[in-house]
């Protein structure tokens, strides 16, 4: 399937994506039938969109119904192997925005996420584990937003240096703060092979 190849062939920025891309590995060996979807209840795939405007320095951001806070746009595989297919689908739904270019069609980020038991349709969904990979998604701030109603109750860029303020999870602001990173790095790159084209 594409997605293990695309897991396979990423490489790590840091010790903490070494260790998250070997265990999600693993874990796709043992439960590769049902990896995509809900119904491994201990840990599936998920796939999100760190959309950014052009500058790189404005996240757009939805405020999370189930988390009350301001959050990255991404869900869960449900069968669909094409993750990024996946990240682009959710950042259109959850934010209204009429288009969204991936900076890279690889990912830029992997991460094991914990959920916490929550509350959602009526129905409890007990603790379990996100297998991320992030991709980073371009958007035009000019561009009218749509909040939608059943997931978030808020959509708006929001500049990195007030992250602090609209997200009450330090350790998503870690690994916001960490895709971002390599956004401009991966934009960098793009910049100097151009240059010597």
């Amino acid at each position: 399937m594409h997605f293990i190849e695309t897991i396979k062939n990423y490489i790590p920025k840091c010790d903490q994506e070494k260790h998250d891309r070997e265990i999600i590995l693993d874990y796709i060996k043992d439960y590769e039938l049902n990896i995509l979807t809900r119904e491994n209840r201990i840990a599936h795939m998920t796939s999100s969109g760190l959309i950014l405007n052009e500058t790189l320095d404005k996240i757009l951001m939805v405020h999370h119904n189930i988390y009350k806070t301001w959050a990255w746009t991404g869900g869960h595989a449900d069968g669909n192997s094409d993750l990024l297919e996946v990240a682009i689908s959710e950042g259109l739904e959850e934010t209204g925005i009429e288009f969204l270019e991936p900076l890279s069609t690889e990912p830029l980020a992997i991460d094991i996420l914990p959920v916490l038991g929550h509350i959602k349709r009526g129905h409890y969904v007990s603790a379990h584990l996100h297998l991320n990979i992030t991709y980073v998604l371009i958007g035009d701030e000019s561009k009218s937003l749509v909040i939608k109603e059943d997931e978030n109750s808020g959509v708006k860029w929001i500049h990195i240096s007030d992250l602090k303020r609209y997200s009450n999870e330090p350790y998503m602001i870690d690994v916001y703060l960490k895709i971002i990173e390599s956004a401009r790095n991966f934009k960098g790159l793009q910049r100097i092979s151009k240059d010597f084209k």
